[in-house]
């Protein structure tokens, strides 16, 4: 017990240290691209976002979770999904190539036939990291992912921002993400040491396909969801208005991503690991609840309360208008790392159709809800702003109703992110029977203390008006507040969070 539990505070620890110096390097190189390029070239790149993410789900069909899970996942297994990799990625570069002037038509763009052809060149090369990288997962090993990560985005990076300056634009972003996908192949079979065999027998594929199956429909449908907004503003509207969602979202997820991608690389391995004690599983998951809850909340608020800044002094003031949509983003943004930690536990049971049908559901109300606030309310906006212009009703109202369609869109879309962690949990109490209650306390101080804290920081510094001395305030501010409560109140995870680092130094 104690040595899973060694590990897993090693790999928390790694995995901070590796999704904190990710984020913060992809946060360097997407501003000096930024300030280069234009929301349409981000807006391009944009539109064929999710034909990426869906051929890379294709690709990897759900196998490198059905690893994980698997007790006795042999080289056999291994060398079987890495073969059905290749093959399918091979498939559906082929399909795609051959679909480009489809895509090109759908959003009435005719620079997307030779840009998506040349951009579905890096899944096929991507094929060739999955099974490496799933054996780093499976053995916790964050310390050789971090390297591997990091490596591959200094040059990936260097790379885009190298074309940018050379005036290719799109083809730019586009290197960069093939350049990333080459860097991640070669050092993945460096770092995990496994090499493929010949002796190719497609048994176990068969044998985990009941399980990978769904989770490769599942993965399509997050996919889906986290880009249904690219897909729906390349529609309906320009590349501008999809530049400035991308923009926005990037953010968001940069953040999310940094506590998802820490709390990710050791909760599933971890879950697997205490096996079917119910007692010690509920002990390890509101442990982790908990830490999750303690980052998340004060990191994504602030992100939110400092957003206009952000945008203005770091990638110029052309991205402004994308600051108010990271802040809608931003909010649900902040319960992602929570759902995502639900979904590794209920996963961890073997229940893949429990994460695929609740998924599936929240995908479709989602997109349901996106397009009847189009068809209700147009491409403009609120038709009940009129009754604003003509005098009626109060300021509040009248800044409510004059939102956007897209404003409408986004929030929506965030109240059925948040709204949805109730639903995960009602999976997970019939699992492991950790109640509502427990969950709520686990989360709920968090929220309080870091909406709070935002709340406090942004009332002080609002006279401010040099952006720079504002941005750098609120930050410093924001972070001795949330500390300073949590202190004062003597809470546990901050204690136990700085035994663990000064442990460490």
């Amino acid at each position: 017990m104690n040595s899973l539990k060694d590990k897993a505070a090693k790999g928390l620890f790694w995995g901070a240290l590796n999704n904190g110096a990710t984020q913060l390097l992809n946060a360097v190189f997407g501003i000096v691209i930024a300030r280069i390029l234009s929301e349409e070239d981000y807006g391009l790149i944009g539109m064929l976002n999710i034909f990426c993410l869906i051929s890379a789900s294709l690709q990897e069909s759900g196998f490198v979770t059905a690893l994980t899970n698997k007790k006795d996942a042999s080289h056999r297994d291994y060398n079987s999904a890495f073969w059905f990799n290749v093959c399918v990625s091979f498939c559906i570069c082929i399909i795609l190539f051959c679909c480009a002037p489809l895509i090109s038509a759908f959003y009435n763009e005719p620079l997307l036939t030779s840009l998506s052809r040349y951009l579905f060149f890096g899944i096929f090369i991507s094929s060739f990291s999955i099974v490496p990288r799933a054996l780093l997962f499976r053995q916790l090993k964050q310390k050789e992912m971090a390297i591997m990560g990091l490596t591959s985005l200094l040059i990936s990076g260097a790379v885009g921002i190298t074309m940018a300056c050379m005036g290719m634009a799109y083809w730019g972003l586009a290197t960069q993400a093939i350049t990333f996908n080459l860097c991640v192949s070669i050092l993945s079979w460096i770092l995990s040491g496994w090499k493929p065999t010949f002796d190719i027998s497609f048994q176990p594929i068969r044998e985990m396909f009941g399980f990978s199956s769904k989770m490769l429909i599942t993965n399509i449908f997050i996919h889906i969801n986290n880009n249904i907004f690219s897909i729906i503003l390349g529609k309906f509207y320009n590349k501008s208005e999809v530049g400035y969602y991308n923009q926005a979202n990037k953010w968001d997820l940069m953040g999310a991503n940094t506590i998802t991608g820490m709390v990710q690389g050791v909760a599933q391995p971890t879950f697997v690991q205490v096996g079917e004690d119910k007692e010690r599983l509920c002990r390890t998951f509101r442990k982790m609840l908990r830490f999750t809850s303690f980052v998340s909340f004060p990191l994504m608020f602030g992100l939110a309360l400092i957003a206009p800044e952000f945008i203005v002094l770091l990638i110029k003031e052309k991205w402004l208008p994308s600051a108010h949509l990271m802040q809608i983003l931003c909010i649900g943004g902040a319960f992602l790392p929570i759902a995502t930690l639900y979904t590794n536990l209920i996963i961890s049971r073997g229940k893949s159709n429990i994460y695929m049908w609740n998924v599936m559901v929240q995908s479709i109300i989602i997109l349901t809800i996106v397009l009847g606030i189009i068809s209700i309310f147009g491409e403009s906006g609120c038709p009940l702003s009129l009754f604003c212009t003509l005098g009626y009703g109060s300021k509040l109202l009248s800044s409510i109703l004059s939102y956007s369609t897209i404003d409408i869109m986004i929030v929506f879309y965030v109240i059925i992110i948040i709204s949805w962690i109730a639903v995960w949990h009602h999976f997970l109490k019939k699992e492991i029977g950790i109640s509502y209650l427990h969950a709520f306390t686990d989360i709920a101080p968090f929220v309080l203390f870091s909406a709070a804290t935002m709340g406090v920081t942004y009332f002080i510094t609002a006279s401010i008006t040099n952006l720079i001395l504002l941005l750098v305030s609120r930050i410093v501010l924001a972070a001795l507040v949330y500390i300073g409560i949590l202190y004062l109140l003597g809470a546990n995870i901050l204690r136990e969070c700085l035994n663990y680092i000064l442990k460490k130094k």
